[in-house]
């Protein structure tokens, strides 16, 4: 419950206040200046904040609720763009989409693919390190940022990082705070570096009707070991082919985004090398694009959670797995076995070069918590990880999001302490309830 005291301070500094429900307010600040009075306030009262983007990420996690709520989604636009030095810097609050279509005016894009692009936004994106299929051609979100500029709890705004793609300011500050969900502080403006608009793209799906894995390995190690340059190398179980390509059986999604001659003579590689009893269908340009679109959005996300009633749906998480990179397909199997068991429908894909599984997991809430422990286990088992993306409120107390702390969480606790020793900023959205 907002007590009149609180609602009382927050009005001195924001005269116009949304109450989010008798529970919380939300203030939309406009100007960075704002964010860091919202912060400066919370820390010297010791009043808990969530920082909000677009609102695709509020499933990461158990995070607790809070009275105050910091969102982002009115602080947008572009700040500076240099297209010839080919860097952008623009206000955490604005969309991925939005940014996009700006840069595309000037034939060049952001090399990143993150979930649910038209809602999620570049704080959040950065907050989260999120990073779809292609960071096998382009990299993880922290591989595109060269700058940052961040609000400390206590108000303060430091800058990290430059403007420009080539610059050396001592400790890599940048890395501090990407990935770690909002939990050091409040990630204001992103300077990234871009690429060029590519001239063409294409899609290659490959499907091994027969499911024999060992065969879709032999071809991904040959075409890993060839001259070719997939950006994204993507199997998808059985499942999932049916429901986003209507493909039958284990399916390689191979990504191709060049000059025209060049992609033209990967699709031939493809075709020359393609393993028999297997079937190929090649998506051009705007098909490619949209198929790409589909698998973005194919995961529940913190949108979900705005939605009034929930009760009648079936329960869905989604999940992160990291592994060895050639283990994805045993990850990937062991998916299609849980659905095929009956236990828990398993929607799932990942990275053969980059060792990344994202997993959607509907069914009941026994079934989907029952799924979420069986895959962690046999992820550790194989010696990667496994954590929640998506964590519906139903789950909350039979799931850890995060797993087991690692070796170096002392480290994690350290700067945490040391940068938000009041424990203002998002609490308990990150591992071990930082």
């Amino acid at each position: 419950m907002v007590t009149a005291e609180l609602l009382a301070d927050l009005k001195a500094i924001f005269p116009e206040l949304k109450m989010a429900g008798e529970e919380s307010v939300t203030i939309f600040p406009k100007e960075e200046e704002e964010i860091a009075k919202v912060l400066a306030y919370c820390n010297d009262s010791r009043t808990a904040v969530s920082v909000l983007g677009g609102g695709t990420k509020r499933g990461w996690g158990t995070p607790e609720k809070t009275q105050i709520q910091l969102s982002l989604s009115e602080y947008t636009g572009v700040v500076e763009h240099t297209p010839g030095d080919m860097t952008v810097t623009v206000k955490a609050g604005t969309t991925f989409k939005e940014l996009q279509g700006f840069l595309a005016q000037y034939s060049q894009k952001l090399a990143l693919d993150p979930s649910w692009p038209a809602f999620a936004t570049v704080g959040g994106v950065i907050a989260s390190n999120d990073s779809g299929p292609k960071r096998l051609g382009y990299g993880i979100a922290r591989d595109s940022v060269i700058g940052l500029r961040t609000v400390y709890p206590d108000g303060r705004i430091i800058r990290s990082g430059g403007r420009v793609v080539k610059n050396v300011a001592g400790y890599d500050m940048n890395k501090l705070f990407i990935g770690s969900m909002g939990t050091l502080g409040v990630i204001s403006e992103v300077t990234f570096k871009l690429r060029p608009l590519p001239k063409c793209e294409s899609l290659a799906l490959l499907s091994f009707p027969e499911g024999d894995l060992e065969e879709v390995r032999r071809f991904a190690i040959n075409l890993l070991d060839s001259m070719m340059e997939p950006v994204a190398l993507e199997l998808l179980n059985p499942f999932m082919a049916g429901n986003l390509a209507d493909r039958n059986g284990y399916t390689l999604a191979i990504s191709f985004e060049d000059v025209e001659t060049s992609v033209r003579y990967q699709e031939q590689y493809i075709k020359a090398n393609q393993p028999s009893r297997t079937s190929l269908d090649i998506l051009k340009d705007e098909e490619a694009k949209a198929f790409w679109n589909k698998l973005y959005t194919a995961a529940p996300c913190g949108l979900d959670s705005l939605e009034e009633d929930l009760s009648n749906r079936e329960t869905a998480a989604a999940m992160k797995i990291g592994v060895v990179n050639l283990k994805v397909l045993d990850v990937i199997r062991e998916c299609q076995l849980l659905s095929d068991g009956g236990q828990v429908a398993a929607e799932a894909h990942g990275g053969l070069g980059t060792g990344i599984c994202q997993v959607v997991l509907r069914g009941s809430a026994d079934q989907v918590a029952a799924g979420i422990l069986q895959l962690r286990k046999f992820a550790v088992q194989e010696g990667g990880y496994a954590v929640v993306k998506h964590l519906p409120e139903v789950l909350g107390g039979k799931v850890d999001a995060w797993g087991d702390k690692p070796s170096y969480f002392p480290l994690m606790e350290g700067i945490k302490a040391k940068m938000d020793p009041n424990r203002i900023l998002n609490p308990n959205a990150f591992i071990g309830g930082i």
